[in-house]
């Protein structure tokens, strides 16, 4: 049996998500899913709670797909934004302190392994091969602030280097990375 394997544009996706079409949204779920919970998987560490976190993160970009500006970066960049700041969220979440508290050593452990396997699955995208392009400093920021879910200021002191420098090369990083991926 042969199925058809449809691709759409990023902006033919938008247009799905903006007019509320399913084949949008199943589409996005199938191409994105397993990189956004990978991301998820290394912030929160329980495979539950990174599932329950990605229905979460896929609803907000149902509900609040109105709100995405092309103009101020790509789909995927965004989407990563709403998973880390959804895993912020549940990390200062009470109920993540009172988890956090009750968790013993050998589940610390055993998650910690879990998520040390969790791979993404950038390629499909081109992401990966984009982000090894860039200057060593650069590719070490982008890693610890998009992929690790790092605030800038957490990278700032992991690396001993300014809050500064961070932003720079941050903002630096995402600029060489639209033009690389502009020239795709």
């Amino acid at each position: 049996m042969n199925t058809l394997v449809f691709q759409y544009s990023e902006e033919n996706l938008v247009d799905l998500l903006k007019k509320k079409d399913r084949l949008g949204i199943n589409y996005l779920y199938d191409n994105y899913s397993k990189v956004i919970y990978g991301v998820i998987l290394k912030g929160v560490n329980k495979e539950e709670i990174a599932e329950d976190i990605l229905q979460d993160v896929f609803v907000k970009i149902w509900k609040n797909i109105e709100s995405y500006d092309p103009s101020k970066g790509r789909l995927y960049t965004w989407i990563l934004n709403i998973a880390r700041n959804s895993v912020i969220d549940y990390l200062r979440s009470k109920q993540n302190m009172k988890d956090t508290q009750n968790q013993n050593i050998e589940n610390s452990v055993n998650n910690i392994n879990k998520s040390e396997s969790a791979e993404q699955n950038t390629d499909n995208i081109g992401l990966k091969k984009l982000v090894e392009s860039l200057p060593q400093n650069h590719k070490e920021v982008i890693d610890m602030v998009y992929f690790k879910g790092f605030t800038q200021d957490e990278t700032s002191k992991e690396l001993n280097i300014p809050l500064g420098t961070v932003k720079t090369r941050v903002r630096s990083a995402i600029s060489m990375l639209r033009s690389k991926f502009l020239e795709k």
